[in-house]
């Protein structure tokens, strides 16, 4: 009686219940967010000419000087970026894994600190330690000479700078395939006879090649889509590449220019579209299977080498941001850096300032939305995808992932060509206010708490939900009781990635922001630009301190998280 009884409640609940409503509902918030802007970034690039050939407006796009030499610098500047990229991020990993180090972890951190600081700061903070009036090599006398031009507003400049900022990409992925070697390999090779260095080289190298050749395409795809450093470095050295041709075409012509621009935008979709292929092909292709075993774990201590590492990890780390701290204590451009000029009036003047203010708390606002919404979409999200496989879930996946992985400059883009006229239905354009950046935003950065809450649920025993379904138990308190417990600290913490990362975001506010709605990116920008440094090293300094904090606070709650899911912990 009871099996009947039993029977006859499961027939009586829908196996889907509520969840073809939850997923109809989050194929809407995609399709607003990301699919729309998308489509219609697609659709004005495909208009016809002015005299109406089809495939007009590309054509003349394309065939332009402006174009041309556009795509030819972003290519030169990504390509060489990637090579600072790849030389110093595989160095890297591999002295970090095979090697011995007392202070592995610090280390770990200094390496991925030009990921954590934001690109334009960390531009800004390599022009203030080559410019002539370096608080650093001026004293040294190594600094450029007065007057002359800033030695990184050129083609090797921004490639170095891009360079040095991507390096965390390719020592993560080298680190990742280092930390699967088996133990045995090593060992087997010692016992043979065969030197540390031939090891690394003729053994370990050829093994993790496919992870040096990921990271190398992860690289290219951030140079080819960074904004902050060819901003900020290629304007006033006359060097333009396709991200900020696009700023400039829209800061030029307004939205008239937007299928001129919309073509640009394909173009850095579609190498990053290739570039993404590549790197899935190497990672599928080109994998060495390896077999099981123990993790190598590093025995040999190597003290010159890690004071060698040590030193390399300030220099790219450090002392730029020294250089642009420095700059912050003086009182004006110009003065030079001494005990007598220290002074706090930039940070007071700064602070003092309305609109630095306002993009203080525009920044954290966004980054506080974006982040919550993205949990409250990430967790039904991982949770309809980990109990069903269907092919709705899986395009959803992709479309979402997408807005991540090509250039700021696409998506934002997108949002203008979607949302420049009124809304239907309520008539209101939400163009020119805040939340036009509150969109971007979160179609840019869910894929940072999505992928790590997704994990989490592979480890979620489905046997609990089926049993609270079987018992009568609905999906919301399905989903609350039973399958947030296991995932909230994997989302939290992907709630503090995006906040993190959005404070300091600077790609999508440049193109979307208006008055009265500045970011501490836009601010920082606009302060270099109009020659303003030492403001803009204050307030510089002031949002790296904030990032900083976040991520003392993250490391902190490490423990409690997946692993993996900040990269600076092992």
């Amino acid at each position: 009686m009871r099996d009947t009884a039993w029977g006859k409640t499961r027939k009586a609940i829908p196996a889907w219940g509520g969840e073809h409503l939850l997923v109809s509902l989050l194929v809407l918030y995609v399709a607003a967010t990301t699919l729309w802007p998308l489509a219609r970034l697609f659709a004005s690039a495909f208009q016809p000419g002015e005299d109406g050939t089809p495939l007009g407006l590309m054509l003349a796009t394309l065939s332009s000087r402006s174009t041309l030499r556009a795509l030819s610098s972003t290519l030169q500047t990504a390509l060489l970026s990637v090579v600072v990229s790849t030389l110093i991020g595989v160095a890297l990993a591999f002295a970090v894994s095979l090697l011995k180090l007392r202070t592995r972890a610090a280390l770990t951190f200094l390496i991925l600190m030009p990921l954590i600081v934001p690109s334009q700061t960390m531009a800004l903070a390599w022009i203030e330690l080559f410019g002539s009036q370096s608080p650093i090599l001026k004293p040294l006398g190594l600094a450029a000479a007065p007057g002359s031009t800033n030695p990184l507003y050129s083609v090797g400049g921004i490639a170095l700078v891009m360079g040095i900022e991507h390096m965390p990409l390719v020592f993560i992925a080298v680190r990742a395939a280092l930390r699967a070697l088996p133990s045995d390999l090593i060992e087997a090779a010692r016992i043979l006879g065969i030197p540390p260095g031939r090891i690394g080289t003729g053994i370990v190298l050829p093994i993790v090649m496919p992870s040096v050749l990921a990271g190398s395409l992860i690289a290219f795809t951030a140079a080819i889509g960074n904004f902050g450093v060819p901003a900020l470095l290629g304007i006033p050295g006359r060097i333009s590449v396709l991200t900020t041709l696009i700023y400039q075409r829209l800061n030029g012509f307004g939205p008239a220019a937007a299928g001129q621009v919309a073509t640009l935008a394909l173009v850095l979709a579609a190498m990053a579209a290739i570039a993404i292929v590549m790197r899935n092909v190497v990672a599928t292709r080109l994998a060495v299977p390896l077999p099981a075993g123990a993790p190598f774990v590093a025995r040999r201590s190597a003290p010159v080498i890690e004071i060698l590492i040590w030193i390399l990890v300030l220099i790219l780390s450090l002392v730029p941001l020294a250089a642009l701290t420095m700059t912050a204590l003086l009182p004006a451009i110009g003065v030079a850096f001494g005990p007598d000029t220290i002074s706090l009036d930039q940070f007071h003047a700064v602070l003092d300032n309305q609109t630095v203010r306002r993009a203080f708390a525009n920044s954290l606002l966004l980054a506080l939305i974006t982040a919550a919404i993205s949990m409250l979409v990430a967790v039904p999200l991982a949770f309809v995808s980990r109990r069903r496989q269907n092919p709705v879930l899986r395009l959803l996946d992709i479309i979402i992932e997408a807005p991540w992985v090509v250039p700021g400059t696409v998506v934002a883009l997108g949002m203008i060509l979607a949302f420049l006229k009124p809304l239907p239905l309520v008539g209101i354009s939400i163009y020119g206010t805040m939340m036009i950046l509150v969109i971007a935003y979160l179609a840019r950065f869910l894929p940072l708490v999505l992928r790590p809450v997704a994990a989490a649920a592979q480890s979620a025993d489905p046997s609990l939900d089926e049993a609270a379904r079987v018992t009568g138990a609905g999906l919301l308190r399905r989903i609350l009781a039973i399958f947030l417990p296991g995932v909230l600290p994997a989302a939290a913490a992907g709630a503090i990635l995006v906040v993190m990362t959005a404070l300091n975001e600077l790609t999508l506010s440049a193109l979307l922001w208006s008055s009265g709605n500045e970011t501490i990116g836009v601010m920082i920008f606009a302060l270099q630009y109009e020659g303003n440094s030492t403001a803009a090293a204050a307030v510089a300094v002031l949002s790296t301190l904030l990032v900083l904090i976040l991520a003392a606070i993250a490391t902190a709650a490490a423990h409690r998280m997946p692993r993996g899911t900040l990269p600076w912990v092992d």
